[in-house]
């Protein structure tokens, strides 16, 4: 009797666990878009920014609201030399460089010998608050997704193009 009763308890405690899964990946799938999002190479549209990056990049949103809660999926265009000065986020950041050369490097001092040059075709993730920076060879275009609202925060205040007078404030 003892053995039924605990085979019932793990069937039971299997089945919880399939549910709440299941309801996971149904979360998941209503947090998506209402319809198909299709961007065609020549239709994406650029605009300049964010105004957390220096000006000459460009960027485009694809998916959600960088600003807001939630999955979001955005592009950015810099060209050839441009500079992300060292930074972190406070969520996990996952890049797809799609054109150029993206040199990534990690730490708190910007140092162009040690970034690792990343051709087209790289991917790559980063945990909560590393340390990072980066240099574009050639122009460079990345995609980068991550959970909302996104935020960039310098190592150095005096970096952030935000913080500074000179410079209009734009979108994050």
């Amino acid at each position: 009797m003892k053995r039924y009763l605990l085979m019932g308890v793990a069937l039971w405690a299997l089945s919880a666990g399939a549910l709440e899964a299941q309801e996971s990946a149904h979360a998941m799938r209503d947090d998506g878009p209402e319809e198909s999002l299709i961007y065609p190479p020549g239709e994406v549209e650029w605009q300049p920014g964010p105004g957390s990056l220096e000006p000459g990049a460009e960027f485009t949103i694809l998916e959600g609201d960088p600003g807001k809660a939630g999955f979001f999926t955005m592009r950015i265009r810099m060209p050839d030399g441009y500079v992300i000065n060292p930074h972190w986020h406070p969520a996990v950041e996952r890049l797809t460089v799609l054109s150029g050369t993206f040199r990534l490097g990690h730490g708190d001092i910007l140092d162009p010998e040690a970034a690792q040059p990343l051709p087209a075709g790289s991917y790559f993730s980063m945990p909560v608050g590393m340390r990072h920076f980066a240099i574009a060879e050639g122009e460079t275009v990345i995609q980068l997704s991550s959970i909302g609202p996104w935020e960039i925060n310098y190592v150095n205040p005096e970096d952030d193009p935000r913080l500074r007078p000179d410079l209009p404030s734009g979108q994050d």
